[in-house]
């Protein structure tokens, strides 16, 4: 095979055979495709797209680029949960513990902040001493033992998705639909579970900013894993503000806490319940996804799933007793209140805005950043008096003017009218294979 040949068959809109795939797939991981060729081809699907073979293909050549890890030891049905990155989404770290602790084992690779998006992995090491480092027998091991791992992605699983992905940021192709959906799915196909929810978000404070963009991703990672033989739920849920009341590492974690013990905001509540029942019902535990959000909703006042993240974050590492008191983990922060200049109804807050002026005072805090975060006071179609606090950002006092610049910015992202606007459905669709 010649990866000239390759690229123009695909600029000419013919399809390329899985050995075509992994033939261009392995040659750029060892060289012998060069970064041009593997520019243009990733141009050429941009504009030509892929069919739901070629991306599961691909899919399947970068999965298999690196280390595969093997569950099958581990008794019952292993699901895994994915979300696509949103602003103040600490969903993992409350429906990955819950889950486990309701039967089902929970093996999850997770990822750190991209852009605006907060990482799962940042929130973790915001508790002193847990590591996220495992190796790939540890992080079986730990499932096997207590159903439950959260982890980084290590630099052996799916390198070339790695490499790839920062080819299509160089090449403006990074909002291709089988590219993206390729490269989510090669990460969840090497962690070995047998199968996956997917969160899939839509909207300002999204990747993907139209539902219907976000539908037809949803589909073509179901459709990737289904052609893999993995059963895959997405649910296609809306980021068109904040989830919950806080965003940042150390305020979300607390937020995780609260939820876990029966007291969290109620899109968060809803949302973690309705993503709990679908791994239940795929876990083989939950009769119907009714008997899935009871179990979730009564796991989650009961207190069980805290109790499975306590033994997490102790095989981890880390001092479960920032769980009991996770305001140890903000300590010596000032909370700065976020008033508008104006009065009335809340008709929209822009989460990406929100989402980048917390990360620019993390990037200028430097050693104290799990600290920052923003604490919001009231949300959209909540009414707000003149000089009353919407918000409370949350930042160390050697830190002031660049929070100053923070609250200027989320400020901005406030929008106030007269009357209360219709709030989208958090879960717009549900897509399974």
């Amino acid at each position: 095979m010649n990866a000239a040949d390759l690229v123009a068959k695909k600029r000419d809109r013919q399809e390329l055979a899985g050995d075509e795939i992994a033939f261009l797939v392995t040659g750029f991981l060892q060289g012998s495709v060069s970064e041009g060729q593997m520019g243009a081809l990733l141009m050429a699907v941009f504009l030509n797209g892929m069919t739901a073979q070629e991306s599961a293909d691909l899919t399947l050549a970068m999965a298999n680029s690196g280390d595969r890890l093997d569950l099958s030891g581990i008794p019952g049905t292993k699901v895994d949960k994915h979300s696509t990155g949103g602003v103040g989404d600490k969903t993992t770290l409350v429906v990955a513990p819950l889950v486990a602790a309701l039967g089902v084992p929970v093996p999850k690779m997770s990822g750190r902040a991209l852009g605006h998006t907060g990482g799962t992995i940042d929130k973790l090491e915001a508790i002193p001493g847990l590591t996220t480092d495992l190796s790939p027998d540890r992080f079986c091991r730990q499932v096997g033992e207590i159903g439950l791992a959260i982890a980084a992605q290590t630099a052996r699983m799916a390198p070339a998705d790695k490499l790839i992905y920062a080819l299509r940021d160089a090449t403006g192709t990074v909002e291709s639909i089988p590219l993206i959906a390729s490269s989510v799915m090669s990460k969840k196909l090497a962690v070995g579970a047998d199968a996956i929810v997917l969160d899939v978000k839509a909207g300002l404070g999204a990747f993907m900013r139209e539902v219907e963009h976000a539908c037809q991703l949803a589909r073509a990672m179901v459709d990737i894993g289904a052609r893999q033989g993995r059963r895959v739920v997405a649910l296609v849920t809306s980021m068109e503000q904040p989830l919950g009341a806080a965003v940042g590492d150390a305020v979300e974690l607390a937020e995780a806490v609260a939820t876990l013990s029966g007291r969290g905001p109620a899109d968060l509540v809803e949302l973690c319940q309705a993503l709990a029942a679908h791994m239940l019902l795929l876990g083989g535990v939950a009769r119907d996804l009714e008997d899935g959000r009871s179990r979730a909703r009564e796991g989650m006042h009961s207190g069980i799933g805290l109790a499975k993240l306590r033994e997490m974050v102790t095989a981890q590492g880390g001092s479960a007793g920032a769980l009991d008191d996770p305001e140890v983990l903000v300590q010596g922060t000032e909370r700065i209140p976020i008033e508008l200049a104006e009065d009335g109804v809340i008709v929209g807050i822009d989460p990406r805005r929100i989402g980048l002026a917390l990360r620019d005072l993390k990037l200028a805090v430097g050693e104290h950043k799990h600290a920052c975060g923003l604490l919001l006071a009231r949300k959209v179609g909540g009414v707000v008096g003149r000089r009353e606090p919407v918000a409370f950002l949350v930042a160390p006092p050697a830190a002031r003017r660049v929070a100053a610049e923070a609250a200027n910015r989320i400020r901005a992202s406030y929008r106030v009218g007269r009357e209360a606007p219709s709030v989208p459905e958090l879960v717009a669709a549900t897509i399974a294979s």
